[in-house]
């Protein structure tokens, strides 16, 4: 322990609410990325943030040094994560939202939120250890956090851990309040879970580097294929094997063919004109879609769209509603 963090700890223990708060300070963004992997929430990552430093001000008298501050922090967040998930309830709307479109799977984790990249600034892009498997831009993609969302939460805080984070069994072990046989053996079992789940693997094709070119023209295209009503020059941009999701909406309609249908029949359908604000979420690249009659220049918020690349096409396009928009700081209406 550093003389200044030291220090801090002390003022902090004494009641110094600006001390507590440099000294914690460092572990913020990263504790609330944590919260997210775990929740797959923005809402609920912010409000478990909340609750643990709350926690933490308030039992930082017991803190003994036995642990740093980072891996006493973990604890106290990992624990409020596991306390939310047993106490939520969630479950799938029961209708397809599209009579005419019959869904070809269910989405099971309608709680999925976008991660806006302005929060993941700072962060560290390396990877924090020689144990860690997930690099860490594949560590917050929605891939990846969906596929966190289907395991058990412990096995899930323990792959979290172990192979996003690097914390040694043993750490591990001490932040989750159990021991390194058990973590072993959940990290085992959720390993294979993921193995087996396309989405938790490596993508087919690596998307382009972010801010790329290559990411730029295939951005820049979608674009265009959008605002102009192109269908066919959108539908040449996704892959066979695209798949279209609507949180918090359970529905997935996967492969080109039934992609085409639903932007015939429901996104570009007679009248309706777009415009596209761009934004990133997840490391990954994001628009505000904007939707007018064609009699007015007021366009209206419709929601988020996210997509997932591979190679130089589109494998994945998430589209979440409007609530989430305050997280990217985009309004509910724009003028053309």
């Amino acid at each position: 322990m550093s003389v200044l963090t030291a220090e801090l700890l002390h003022r902090a223990k004494a009641g110094d609410g600006e001390a507590f708060a440099r000294l914690t300070a460092p572990y913020r963004s990263e504790l609330q990325v944590h919260c997210y992997r775990i929740l797959g929430s923005v809402h609920d990552a912010e409000d478990a943030m909340q609750e643990t430093m709350l926690a933490a001000w308030r039992g930082l008298g017991g803190f003994e040094g036995r642990a740093s501050i980072r891996t006493w922090l973990y604890r106290i967040a990992t624990s409020r994560c596991l306390n939310a998930l047993r106490a939520t309830s969630r479950r799938a709307p029961a209708e397809p939202p599209f009579a005419s479109l019959g869904p070809t799977g269910t989405n099971e984790v309608v709680w999925l939120e976008p991660y806006p990249d302005v929060l993941l600034e700072g962060l560290a892009d390396a990877a924090p250890g020689p144990e860690v498997r997930y690099e860490t831009r594949e560590a917050i993609s929605l891939a990846f956090v969906t596929a966190l969302q289907m395991l058990p939460p412990r096995q899930r805080t323990a792959l979290i851990l172990r192979d996003v984070l690097g914390f040694r069994a043993a750490e591990a072990a001490h932040i989750l309040d159990t021991t390194e046989e058990s973590v072993t053996s959940a990290l085992k079992r959720a390993r294979a879970t993921l193995d087996r789940q396309p989405a938790g693997g490596q993508a087919r094709e690596a998307p382009p580097r972010p801010g790329s070119p290559e990411e730029g023209r295939l951005v820049e295209r979608l674009v265009q294929a959008y605002q102009a009503h192109d269908l066919d020059g959108l539908i040449a941009l996704l892959s066979s094997d695209v798949c279209l999701r609507m949180p918090p909406m359970a529905f997935e309609y996967a492969g080109r063919d039934l992609a085409g249908q639903f932007f015939a029949a429901v996104a570009f359908r007679p009248g309706r004109i777009f415009r596209l604000i761009p934004t990133r979420a997840n490391r990954q690249p994001a628009f505000g879609v904007y939707v007018a009659d064609g009699h007015t220049p007021v366009f209206h918020a419709s929601g988020l769209l996210v997509l997932t690349l591979a190679g130089e096409q589109i494998r994945d396009m998430t589209r979440f509603d409007n609530s989430v928009l305050p997280y990217f700081g985009l309004p509910r209406t724009v003028l053309a």
